[in-house]
């Protein structure tokens, strides 16, 4: 018997390609990258930066508490950006979803990403079984 499971929430976008939202396998939650777009409508969040970021760290709360855990549970994030200058913004708004001590982090700039955001996160969580 597999310890894989597949974890979805209609308080996160669906999945726009061959993937699943997060996979847990035992105690650790693998979850997909996450872009602005609003879950109830699958359209993209555009008005600024910070309202990209919050969208995407609120996909990404969705998934962690269906998953049975939250962002603080988080061990590591994967941050793409279309410009570097928007690295300081991502740090304060990440501040708003995170207490320290913080997860484990990289963060690149990137020719593009899908639908045209500037910003996509992915993440690690631990949860206790």
């Amino acid at each position: 018997m597999s310890n894989r499971s597949i974890i979805n929430t209609d308080q996160a976008p669906a999945a726009i390609g061959t993937y699943s939202q997060a996979v847990k396998a035992g105690n650790t939650v693998y979850i997909s990258g996450q872009i602005p777009l609003n879950p109830a409508t699958m359209e993209m969040v555009t008005e600024s930066f910070e309202a990209q970021a919050v969208r995407v760290f609120e996909n990404l709360k969705a998934i962690a508490e269906e998953a049975g855990g939250s962002l603080n549970e988080c061990v590591k994030l994967t941050i793409l950006l279309s410009d570097m200058d928007f690295f300081a913004q991502v740090n304060e708004v990440m501040s708003r979803y995170f207490q320290e001590p913080y997860p484990a982090r990289a963060a690149f700039a990137v020719k593009a990403l899908p639908k045209a955001a500037d910003i996509e996160v992915d993440a690690v969580m631990v949860v206790q079984d």
